[in-house]
């Protein structure tokens, strides 16, 4: 991909003014025409290679931002190991990365685990992804798999074939056989790290965690059902304390979150009948980088 250059700046403001030649600046700086409005965000952050040089920052919010000064996960370390790595997502803000090296040497007290499998974090400076996720994008969300980490040295095309493992029954509305108190312990671990914000898994799992849990409770707050969400949980990080460019998620509702919960497998189980006259789901449109915080430019842009 043809570096941004600072001009890009430049092209924004003379659009913001109505400059007649914006184009034929956009032009001159190696971008295509109207790369503002036309240019799709995800093309222009999915070709990037590396991290920007710049203090690590995220910037907008997680389905519509951009990652300064991202970090690299090692491809493996003591107690992890990054998957898919063709992907090159194995990036993020460095409180990130932290968090998931802190996780999985928890995980690796666990029996039958050696630490953690980690899936998607961000592309090198975030921003909407090629393919697949519509968040992930101010690199403070984590993918991590399910599947027991039991050995941490598989290979390069190992870690591209192999797959995580379901814990779901019934659609979701219960964990099968695969699910293990091991699991619960390391959910919990990562609920109880003060960075997190939320945690994304399948409405079965936060029920079973709910029924077998039998200590302190605060923790389950941040555990939230969502779709899918059985091969792999859902991590995402508060912004960071000074992130003043990023946007933070609006907190879950109070309680354990457990009747809510149980209401999602209520309805896996005994699915309302559609609405005749719900509206039909507007497609969405794909963003630009015209879409993203004014600091993603720079983002592109920095060697």
């Amino acid at each position: 991909m043809i570096r941004i250059l600072t001009g890009l700046t430049l092209a924004l403001s003379l659009a913001a003014c109505g400059g007649g030649k914006t184009e034929k600046t956009i032009e001159t700086v190696g971008s295509s025409a109207g790369v503002l409005s036309s240019k799709s965000a995800k093309q222009l952050f999915g070709n990037e290679a590396g991290g920007s040089g710049q203090s690590p920052a995220p910037y907008g919010s997680y389905a519509k931002g951009c990652l300064a000064g991202g970090v690299q996960l090692a491809e493996t370390g003591p107690t992890w190991q990054a998957m898919r790595l063709s992907r090159n997502r194995n990036w993020g803000h460095p409180e990130l990365v932290d968090f998931a090296k802190n996780l999985s040497r928890k995980a690796a007290q666990q029996p039958g685990w050696n630490g953690l499998y980690f899936g998607d974090f961000s592309q090198p400076r975030g921003g909407p992804m090629l393919s697949g996720h519509a968040s992930h994008q101010v690199g403070l969300d984590a993918d991590i798999w399910l599947r027991p980490a039991d050995n941490l040295n598989l290979s390069v095309s190992a870690r591209e074939n192999i797959s995580s493992i379901s814990m779901r029954r019934a659609a979701g509305a219960y964990t099968n056989s695969n699910w293990t108190r091991a699991h619960h312990e390391i959910v919990k671990a990562a609920a109880k790290d003060p960075r997190v914000a939320r945690i994304f898994i399948f409405p079965g799992a936060k029920v079973q965690m709910c029924n077998d849990e039998t200590g302190d409770r605060a923790w389950l707050n941040k555990i939230r059902p969502w779709y899918g969400h059985h091969y792999h949980f859902h991590v995402r990080l508060r912004c960071p304390r000074g992130a003043s460019g990023c946007v933070d998620q609006t907190p879950p509702p109070a309680g354990d979150g457990c009747a809510d919960a149980k209401n999602w497998v209520n309805n896996i189980l005994n699915p309302p009948p559609p609405d005749p006259n719900a509206p039909k789901p507007k497609p969405k449109r794909e963003l630009t980088l015209a879409d993203l915080p004014r600091q993603c430019a720079a983002v592109l842009s920095a060697p």
